[in-house]
């Protein structure tokens, strides 16, 4: 194995764009490219662009008549009714569709391949993560599911057992309806309520079907959750199902509308947080699945102050060359932003904040507490399907 981490990217990927006024704005993925640039991580990873997922890899999460809708909808745009989820508000269809989906699907495929392979250790795709889509729908921004795809390529080339954690702000619900019924995947999402959030799934009795009894793990989050019950309830549940499950590789999305500042949510988490999230799922890479870690992007729609800020520090944590958070963020980089869309860049890679919290075990369970009925809640779902104590 190199040791080596393998960054995907290919600038066509910008062109997954549905349109003026859409939250999922692609400068917000060059922004990102432009700073991991500016810091010079460029150079301390391998920077791959990966060929676009074909039909045959596809099918390993999507029906052949959605994508053969989806190739229809992208030569003519004009003709998508809402059918599949083609056309509706949250997926407008644009011409290229399928090719720009496609290409981002093949980023995170080829990471996967990457990894299983050896040819490096952690592969990261931040372009990736759109974890909406179903395997016969598009749904919640999202065309095909790049993560499901990296997960089914990993079985495919003989893995096991794969581990998928989703801390984006939404539920991971399109990963876990494609591994619903299948042992050899334990997906854990932690997302905002479904009370308070689309897609409305990700209850804590969500746990798998029959055949998989709790290889669904979900951790619905009060809205108004911060940084210190954000860290609290992922400790809380994630690293002791790891160990239990014990992945020979860890999938992670890394969505960063849980950011205060995101327009399109209501949880209260800052980049220090997500940050240390991240270095996280890169420790429980190495305790768990020998190292290899195959990281996604995913949701965020403050795209100049919070997403390339938040995904630079993903992709220096895989290329073991992290970014002090006091960092000064490069000037050329703040002149880019402002020449492309107008706004004042952050000065540094840093809110701020300090990052603590306190363990659930050690802590104690607070009845009157809303984060710990949410975290108990999941624990009592899913843990004694692991051999573990709620």
């Amino acid at each position: 194995m190199s040791g080596r981490a393998q960054l995907m990217w290919d600038e066509a990927v910008t062109g997954y764009d549905f349109g003026p006024g859409h939250p999922m704005d692609p400068v917000r993925l060059a922004l990102t490219m432009r700073l991991v640039e500016a810091y010079g991580l460029d150079r301390a990873v391998e920077v791959v662009a990966a060929k676009s997922a074909g039909d045959s890899t596809l099918r390993l999460v999507h029906r052949s008549d959605y994508i053969s809708a989806v190739r229809r909808v992208s030569a003519d745009p004009k003709s998508a009714d809402g059918s599949y989820g083609l056309g509706t508000e949250d997926d407008p269809a644009f011409e290229g569709m399928h090719e720009a989906s496609a290409l981002i699907a093949g980023q995170s495929v080829g990471a996967a391949d990457a990894v299983w392979r050896g040819e490096a250790l952690h592969a990261v795709n931040f372009a990736g993560g759109l974890h909406h889509a179903m395997p016969g729908s598009a749904s919640g921004f999202c065309i095909y599911n790049d993560a499901a795809l990296a997960v089914a390529r990993l079985l495919e080339l003989g893995a096991e057992r794969v581990a998928y954690v989703d801390v984006d702000v939404h539920h991971g619900d399109g990963v876990q309806a494609a591994f619903w019924d299948d042992p050899r995947v334990l997906t854990i999402s932690v997302h905002e309520h479904p009370r308070t959030l689309f897609p409305q799934t990700g209850w804590p009795e969500e746990s798998g079907g029959e055949a998989a009894e709790g290889s669904a793990v979900n951790l619905a989050l009060p809205a108004g959750t911060a940084d210190e019950g954000w860290l609290r309830a992922f400790h809380a549940v994630v690293p002791e199902l790891l160990a239990a499950f014990r992945p020979q590789a860890l999938v992670t999305q890394h969505g960063a509308d849980t950011h205060f500042e995101d327009p399109l949510a209501h949880l209260a988490v800052s980049l220090d947080a997500q940050r240390a999230v991240a270095e996280s799922c890169h420790e429980l890479a190495h305790e768990h699945a020998d190292g290899r870690w195959v990281a996604l992007g995913g949701g965020g729609y403050a795209i100049v102050d919070v997403v390339p800020r938040c995904w630079t520090h993903l992709v220096a944590i895989a290329a073991g060359r992290p970014v002090p958070p006091e960092s000064e963020v490069p000037e050329d980089w703040r002149h880019q932003v402002y020449a492309r869309t107008r706004q004042q860049a952050p000065a540094r890679m840093t809110d701020g904040r300090q990052v603590r919290w306190q363990d659930f075990a050690d802590g104690g369970y607070d009845p009157a507490n809303r984060l710990d009925q949410a975290i108990l809640a999941t624990r009592r779902a899913v843990f004694p399907a692991h051999g573990l104590l709620p």
